[in-house]
């Protein structure tokens, strides 16, 4: 029997790390192709990973919420015909032979780890900022024993040290400490019972038993109430402590400026009003104000490129492709970016569709991970929760972001040949964010003004039906 090595998936340009969610398939299990063996998460959207070869199941090598570098071999599958190592030839690592694969992964991880990501990229690899890689005091592997970011993460901040991380009893492959095992341990410190790891013993099924995964010890529960029963403390969910972080890690990065600007949106309230009726019935979806938003500033980055870059040190990285993220609230109440990849090649008609089809998807959490990766700009319109302004926090590596008002009736000067009057007009604020750094007062000024330009001279007479 051949042995098929499924690796983790690269999912992204900056994803260099993603987490184990739920293996669908255990080892003894037959696997059919395109079966999804294991369900996967990175930054903000969580993912399936399918079997690219039918066979049996022979081996896992990671627990539920393991962090998994990409490339890293996460299953073996039991296949017929020629011994295959996995379907990235072109991989060094994918020469492992069979021999290397009984080596006790901590000796594997004793070798150099390959380069870090730049800091520029860190945000969006959820990982490395988002599960306490970076700047942990705890090292990741001591005297043979391993211990994931997560791990390290919550140690650093439970104020558990290194000696008692060393004496919890674990779980894992190989006896390592998985994230249940340290919740529990901290329960059981608070309340002064907390348990120490036994002496190891060697026997024949202990070394039989090194290579089968265990199953997930459940974790403790993640809510409490005061004794009065007036206060209830509920953990984070996980996309939340993804999303607090990378907002934190923003505002340290970047210097912030916001500048505002109003616009009149009369023409394409009404030119909207006009036609929606007929676009619904022709395409069976809405036309909202969001995809002309973004049309309008796809057209002020082409007049303005320094606002499409991003900032590595002491470089500045223009960006040739224009990649809108489009920032959308969840049923949860979380937040998702989605991204319109090369907007600058789409037309109105196909924004609309693009736009309702990644917010769609991305409230039924259907989203592919390419398609939140890669942004060059954001835009979030706050104008749907009933907000005149805001003043949005740069998604990171970016150097700006805008967000959308409320369109309101209010009264305004209307200029005329014949004379200026006092006329009911739809109005709306643009606020835009910029990181200080890179982005001066007149380059993020005039970017926004420009928006709005491109807003009030829109042209009512184009056909999109």
């Amino acid at each position: 029997m051949a042995k098929y090595e499924l690796r983790m998936p690269k999912m992204g340009e900056s994803i260099i790390e993603a987490t184990i969610l739920n293996w669908v398939k255990n080892v003894g299990d037959r696997v059919e192709l395109d079966d999804t063996i294991v369900e996967i998460a990175t930054d903000k959207v969580d993912s399936e990973v399918p079997s690219p070869v039918e066979g049996e199941i022979l081996e896992i090598k990671y627990e539920v919420d393991d962090v998994v570098p990409v490339g890293e071999v996460i299953a073996v599958i039991g296949t017929e015909g020629e011994e295959s190592s996995s379907d990235d030839s072109s991989d060094a690592s994918s020469a492992t032979s069979v021999e290397e694969q009984d080596i006790p992964k901590e000796q594997k991880e004793e070798t150099p780890a390959p380069a870090k990501a730049s800091k520029q990229d860190a945000p969006s690899s959820p990982a490395v900022e988002l599960e306490g890689e970076g700047g942990s005091s705890i090292p990741s592997n001591i005297e043979g024993q391993f211990f994931s970011p997560l791990v390290r993460n919550i140690a650093e901040q439970e104020g558990v040290s290194l000696d008692e991380l060393m004496n919890i009893e674990g779980s894992g492959v190989r006896g390592r400490v998985t994230k249940s095992d340290i919740l529990s341990y901290l329960k059981e410190r608070s309340s002064g019972a907390a348990p120490q790891k036994q002496a190891p013993q060697a026997s024949p099924s202990s070394v039989s038993q090194e290579s089968a995964p265990k199953k997930p010890t459940p974790s403790p529960a993640t809510s409490s109430s005061s004794s009065d029963g007036n206060v209830e403390i509920v953990e984070m969910d996980r996309m939340r402590k993804l999303i607090a972080k990378h907002m934190v890690d923003s505002k340290h990065t970047s210097p912030h400026v916001t500048s505002f600007v109003e616009a009149d949106m009369t023409r394409i309230v009404q030119w909207r009003n006009k036609i929606k009726k007929q676009f619904q019935e022709k395409y069976g979806e809405k036309i909202t104000f969001t995809p002309i938003f973004i049309e309008a500033i796809v057209k002020a980055i082409r007049d303005f490129p320094g606002i499409n870059i991003s900032l590595d040190g002491d470089r500045i990285v223009y960006k040739k492709n224009i990649n809108i993220g489009m920032a959308a609230a969840l049923p949860n109440g979380n937040l998702i970016v989605p991204v319109i990849h090369n907007a600058d090649r789409l037309n109105l008609l196909g924004l609309t569709k693009t736009v309702n089809d990644l917010a769609s998807r991305a409230r039924e959490n259907n989203l592919k991970p390419e398609e939140i990766q890669g942004g060059t700009y954001t835009v979030t319109n706050v104008g749907t929760f009933g907000n005149v302004m805001g003043t949005p926090i740069i998604n990171q590596p970016q150097v700006a972001i805008m967000a959308l008002g409320a369109i309101r009736k209010v009264p305004a000067v209307v200029e005329t040949p014949e004379g200026d009057f006092i006329g009911i007009r739809h109005k709306m604020f643009l606020s835009h964010s910029y990181d200080h750094r890179i982005v001066d007062g007149y380059l993020g000024g005039s970017f926004v003004k420009r928006v709005a330009e491109y807003l009030e001279n829109f042209d009512t007479d184009q056909q999109i039906l």
